[in-house]
């Protein structure tokens, strides 16, 4: 226990004395609205586009517009409790940092494990949305991709059979890694002109659907429960929270934004709260039109919206509509797979991982080796695996780290309370507590299943940790503690 403190300790005191350093070449020039709309841009993405259909469909019928709300107040004190945390820590962002920083090696290591979920899965995710859009567009044109070819095995097909495996979804990560492994990056500026795509798309869908809506496919709004838990009813609108969650993946981005804000104590929670507000109004009319559209029932589809625009009967309108929610996919699955290679990076880096997914080719200077094996198992997994799993997959990982995040504030504050803090969050042990509380609740409403599969997730990559990361450990080499 004392070496775990010990490391934390100086984990702390090493990143803190770094982001010091770095932070002084960092300009505040961030007010609360260029925070905000930073916030909006990094939360409107593939959720909206893929699981909103599946979990109306399966879990909470209309009432999945309670479920973005529930999702929405989940996120707000975590995101507080993530500010305070970027804000302490000026370096990455990554909750992984974090974690290393006030809990110890041990604890990192669980959550840079539970975020391959996040990451991996998520990448996963939007790779079988974005199957379903491209196939939806093909076909506006009269390209017809066999539905054998085109879902997970065992799904059932038009006109009897049952699918094979996901091409296209396992084209588009191989392409998209193949491009990473190159080092193709992101400029700031095609950037924003994805997140004006996926805002036009989104209040596009909103303004010109609402007026082809049916009062009728509201009601009712809460459907009654069938007699198992989570299916419609009450318990429908938790579980859909649970798996919808993915939709506000993205906003602890925003906390990344502390360095460089004018004002970190006010412009920051001004900068997370009125993001997530937006993007709750904006998930919740989305949700509105589109079961007002469509009968809830008939959404279990990997591309919801393009449902939705296809009953409106607007040809050019839902070309428009597809084609920007593709393109906006297209940019979430880069950077998914991104992130995952640059976290085991991060972690093979410290010796918890084989100096395998930290090698760096020589010309392109990225770690192609890492990239090459975590895109060909996303692609196996898009592949394979229905939408409804790996969403749940990802809503869980996520708030079992988002869990963390909230606890390292409650712990840092007890045990470093002379740390200068440029963002404080309010009221605490409440709020953090609140944050664990909420995403606690979200998890309890997500199928037995989905647990176990967390479960044995876990305690392989305990395995994982014990056999190899704590012998490797460059932290415990270096403070003689490997044994």
């Amino acid at each position: 226990m004392e070496a775990s403190n010990l490391m934390a300790r100086k984990s702390v005191d090493d990143i803190v004395a770094g982001g010091e350093a770095e932070s002084q070449t960092l300009s505040r020039s961030l007010g609360a609205l260029s925070i905000t709309a930073m916030g909006i841009g990094a939360i409107i993405g593939a959720g909206i586009f893929v699981l909103t259909g599946t979990a109306a469909a399966q879990y909470a019928g209309p009432g999945i517009m309670l479920s973005f709300v529930l999702g929405g107040i989940a996120c707000a004190f975590v995101g507080l409790c993530y500010s305070e945390m970027a804000a302490l820590i000026p370096v990455a962002g990554s909750s992984y940092t974090y974690t290393y920083a006030t809990l110890g090696e041990f604890f990192a290591w669980l959550i840079g494990w539970d975020l391959i979920l996040e990451y991996a899965m998520g990448a996963a995710t939007v790779a079988v949305g974005w199957s379903g859009y491209v196939t939806s567009i093909l076909k506006d044109v009269g390209i017809v991709i066999p539905a054998r070819f085109a879902h997970a095995p065992g799904t059932e097909i038009e006109g009897g059979g049952t699918a094979l495996f996901n091409l296209p979804a396992v084209l588009i990560v191989a392409v998209l890694t193949l491009m990473l492994m190159r080092g193709t990056k992101e400029s700031a500026r095609f950037n924003n002109v994805m997140v004006a795509v996926k805002l036009a798309v989104v209040l596009a869908f909103i303004g010109l659907g609402w007026s082809y809506t049916k009062s009728a496919n509201w009601s009712p709004l809460i459907p009654e429960n069938d007699g198992t838990f989570g299916h419609y009813g009450y318990s429908g609108i938790l579980r859909g929270a649970g798996v919808v969650f993915f939709a506000f993946i993205g906003f602890d981005a925003v906390s990344t934004a502390a360095q460089e804000a004018k004002r970190p104590q006010k412009d920051m929670p001004i900068g997370i709260l009125g993001s997530l507000a937006v993007c709750t109004i904006l998930y919740v009319l989305v949700a509105a039109v589109l079961t007002g559209l469509v009968p809830y029932k008939d959404l279990n589809v990997p591309d919801p919206i393009a449902k939705g625009v296809d009953a409106i009967g607007i040809g050019w309108f839902g070309a428009l509509i597809k084609l920007g929610a593709l393109t906006g996919l297209t940019t979430v699955i880069l950077v998914l797979l991104y992130g995952q290679s640059r976290i085991f990076y991060t972690m093979a880096s410290d010796g918890l991982l084989p100096k395998l997914f930290s090698h760096v080719h020589p010309t392109y200077q990225t770690p192609y080796r890492s990239q090459a094996l975590i895109g060909a198992c996303v692609a196996l997994v898009a592949a394979l695996v229905p939408i409804h799993i790996l969403g749940e997959m990802v809503s869980i990982g996520t708030l079992a780290a988002f869990c963390l995040v909230c606890g390292a504030v409650i712990h840092l504050r007890r045990t470093e309370k002379g740390m200068k803090r440029p963002f404080k969050v309010p009221a605490v042990p409440l709020v953090p507590i609140l944050g664990i509380g909420f995403c606690l609740l979200l998890m309890a409403g997500l199928p037995l299943d989905t647990w176990l599969r967390l479960v044995i997730w876990m305690a392989l990559g305990l395995v994982v940790y014990f056999v190899y990361g704590r012998k490797h450990s460059v932290l415990r080499k270096k403070n003689g503690t490997t044994a």
